[in-house]
């Protein structure tokens, strides 16, 4: 049985927002002139919390101005002061309002400190000929002695924006009256939702999934605070790239990023080929990558997979970051590490074991998928429910809900889903176990594999139908071997029905032969010496690997769901 957690049947509603400041602090990071402390003592009293000012509070402490502390000490003095002083705040008994210098969040040990302390970072967002006006007149300030403020400011911009878009909000602020821009910036306080947060713990390393809504828009921010390099590679198809590549390109462009190509690819599982493979590891190359230039996917499995296999290919391997934007992609193969290509034998049966360096799953972008795609997703995530077994229970109870769109009900079929396979990938990174394990993650697939085979990967059939009605199929095996109930087939069919899929292999507008269909399973990947194996179930929550499975069995099953003899 997989690693359990309990799951009710409805959604919790979310807490109100209007809960958020009292129990963290709101730490306003920004350039000179962005308004920090007036802001900051406006919002400090619409909550009645305390407002601190970090550099009044640190030339209170040293008994000197800061200009004073900087020309007698230097700089790395002043902000080893100034992060204790900080952290003295963000953690002490009670949530406060800091105003920070414009320097503080750009040092890494103070942004490594707040993101530890829990305190929301809010960046107010100045354009530079805001920040020139209100400057103006600042000449007693060290920065702005004898220098020209727009140099000044140019100079601190392209140094610190790409710093301060790490902050947890960001919200541009206007020439409007302060009350004004204090309601705006409270009102974002109050509307922010912290992604989710999952650790994938590897035996090499680990990564995070974050998932939520705007993920898409702190891209460079996630990536930059994990990534050495500052260069990359975007992977996309077309129909995703029309919808959130610029974004994408925003994000990047924000956290200092350099885009140093881009690459697009027909959307659909014929993408996985050979042909298109090379074509993504020359644009790769054609962008001159060292060992850090990391290739960012923007899309659903396919791209994913094989923008991955690309990366796990080119130097030997580049950093990697998974954008997925299906909801197939975000409960499954965006987690993991599988990347691979299809060939005419089969389905990804050339590729590599290459692990992101992190998942960004925004569950916003699932409100672009047309229905099929957001109902071949499904498929996924009734896999696994089924392996789960709690999680079975909210899919029955759920489904249709979230497959009319239901945010709520999505990102907690995204959440719950991608806690287990991290689970699971924790414990058999590359699928080693004899029993258990990362294979049962294929539950329906040995049969799904088949029919996509048989269909030439094409729009006929999506991996998510094609692993439902594997599903049924592998449900309705356990059934008569004796290994599940007789009523498990009944449910499982019955959810996917109800979900808006096709069930059987008769449903299919193509007819398949059974000899051909275990043909591609004996050739399958997870088949061992020409000897299909089978993921089958003892009920919800309980599954079992199997290499045993009679073929004459398998054959009736085929036949009798609609494959020809």
């Amino acid at each position: 049985m997989l690693p359990s957690r309990t799951v009710s049947r409805n959604l919790a509603p979310l807490p109100s927002a209007a809960a958020l400041p009292p129990r963290r602090s709101v730490v306003l990071v920004g350039m000179p002139g962005a308004g920090k402390s007036s802001i900051g003592r406006r919002l400090a009293a619409r909550w009645g919390l305390p407002f601190r000012d970090a550099d009044t509070e640190i030339e209170q402490a040293a008994g000197i101005a800061i200009s004073e502390i900087f020309a007698r000490y230097g700089e790395a003095h002043f902000r080893e002061g100034e992060r204790r002083v900080i952290g003295r705040l963000v953690n002490g008994a009670e949530p406060v309002v800091l105003a920070t210098g414009g320097g503080a969040f750009a040092d890494p040990e103070t942004r490594a400190l707040l993101r530890s302390s829990g305190a929301l970072t809010v960046w107010l967002k100045v354009r530079l000929p805001l920040l020139l006006r209100r400057v103006a007149g600042r000449e007693h300030r060290p920065m702005f002695r004898n220098a020209d403020p727009r140099e000044v400011l140019e100079r601190l911009m392209a140094a610190r924006h790409p710093l301060y878009a790490q902050a947890d909000l960001v919200v541009p602020c206007q020439d409007e009256p302060p009350e004004q821009t204090t309601r705006r910036v409270a009102e974002a306080i109050l509307a922010h939702r912290p992604a989710e947060r999952l650790r994938v713990e590897l035996d090499r390393g680990a990564y995070d999934i974050l998932i939520g809504e705007g993920m898409l828009a702190r891209v460079g921010a996630e990536m930059a605070a994990r990534l050495d390099g500052r260069r990359c590679v975007v992977v996309t198809d077309r129909n995703v790239g029309l919808h959130h590549l610029p974004t994408l390109r925003t994000s990047l462009a924000e956290a200092g990023f350099t885009l140093a190509g881009e690459v697009t690819v027909a959307p659909g599982e014929a993408s996985k080929s050979l042909a298109e493979y090379a074509r993504v590891v020359e644009a790769i190359l054609d962008a001159k990558p060292d060992r850090r230039t990391a290739v960012v996917a923007l899309g659903g499995g396919v791209v994913g997979d094989l923008a991955g296999f690309a990366a796990a290919s080119v130097l030997r391997g580049l950093p990697f970051v998974q954008c997925p934007t299906s909801l197939l992609a975000q409960v499954d193969s965006s987690v993991g590490g599988k990347t691979g290509i299809n060939t005419r034998h089969g389905k990804n049966l050339v590729g590599a074991f290459h692990q992101p360096r992190l998942v960004l799953a925004d569950t916003g972008a699932l409100r672009t998928l047309p229905p099929r795609e957001l109902q071949a997703g499904w498929g996924e995530v009734a896999k696994h429910g089924l392996l789960h077994g709690a999680l079975w229970e909210w899919c029955e109870a759920n489904g249709p809900r979230a497959l009319a769109g239901d945010p709520a009900a999505l990102a907690h079929a995204v959440l719950e889903s991608c806690r287990l396979k991290a689970a699971v990938v924790a414990e058999d990174e590359f699928e080693t176990k004899a029993q258990g394990g990362r294979a049962l993650l294929n539950l329906g697939h040995t049969f799904g594999h088949a029919l996509e085979a048989e269909t030439g990967y094409g729009d006929a059939l999506l991996h998510g139908e094609a692993v439902a009605i594997g599903l049924g199929l592998a449900a309705e095996l356990s059934a008569r071997l004796g290994l599940c109930s007789q009523e498990m087939p009944g449910r499982v069919r019955e959810h996917v029905r109800e979900c808006g899929m096709r069930v059987r292999i008769a449903d299919l507008p193509r007819r398949f032969t059974a000899d051909a269909l275990m043909a591609r399973m004996r050739a399958d990947k997870k088949a061992r010496e020409g000897q299909m194996r089978f993921v089958l179930l003892r009920g919800a929550g309980h599954c079992l690997t199997a290499d045993d499975v009679p073929e004459d069995a398998v054959r009736r099953l085929l036949i009798e769901e609609g494959a020809s003899p």
